[in-house]
């Protein structure tokens, strides 16, 4: 398992704000993610792969699926946020729409896994990151095997790969259980909220606003 970032791709400045639901495979970010664009609006980032579709999959509205070519042509021509190789295939954020919707003040939404999180933190700083966690390695294990995509061999490696990514929860702003989806849903519709009126970002435009209102009094 591999990953990288473009060494030329640098952050823009934002106007919207930029969430990263990430977490291990299985533990339903996709879902959350499609749940909460009922609830709030935001442009919902879609990631790019090699890997084949599943079941019912669209290209386009889980993923763009793409061929190994097509990925590494993206690489060179820098149209990439973050990638990474994960079992196998290629996993990207396509950069320029996601970038364009900031700029415009619109909040995006990146679901992403670990590392293609820790990229994007080292990008935009300001990122808020959320960390998608399932109740127990029991519980996930379960899903997974319900999927009925994986052998039991490439379920215990994502078991061990899922322990160690779980030791990355510090280097996030918020974790969500999911173990209720309503509830899970409900907590990250809380987070995107709160984060309406945290002044962790830029307030210069606030500021100014009542500066000149000031002076005009």
């Amino acid at each position: 398992m591999s990953a990288s970032r473009n060494p030329e791709t640098k952050g823009k400045p934002m106007s919207g704000k930029l969430y990263v639901i990430s977490g291990p495979s299985g533990a339903g970010k996709g879902t959350i993610c499609r749940e909460l664009a009922k609830l709030t609006d935001f442009y919902l980032s879609i990631s790019m792969t090699t890997r084949a579709p599943r079941g019912t999959e669209q290209d386009g509205v889980e993923y763009f699926f793409v061929t190994r070519e097509e990925f590494e042509r993206e690489i060179r021509e820098g149209g990439l946020l973050e990638y990474a190789e994960t079992y196998g295939n290629y996993y990207g954020t396509p950069k320029r729409k996601m970038e364009a919707q900031l700029a415009k003040g619109r909040d995006v939404v990146l679901e992403i896994d670990v590392k293609g999180a820790a990229q994007v933190r080292e990008i935009y700083p300001e990122a808020i990151l959320i960390f998608i966690i399932p109740p127990s390695l029991a519980v996930l294990k379960s899903r997974l095997e319900k999927r009925g995509t994986e052998t039991q061999e490439k379920i215990r490696e994502r078991m061990s790969i899922v322990a160690r990514e779980v030791r990355e929860i510090p280097k996030y702003d918020y974790y969500v259980v999911n173990d209720d989806l309503a509830i899970a849903v409900r907590d990250a519709k809380a987070i995107m909220d709160a984060e309406k009126c945290s002044v962790r970002g830029p307030m210069t435009d606030l500021i100014e606003r009542f500066e000149e209102e000031e002076k005009a009094l």
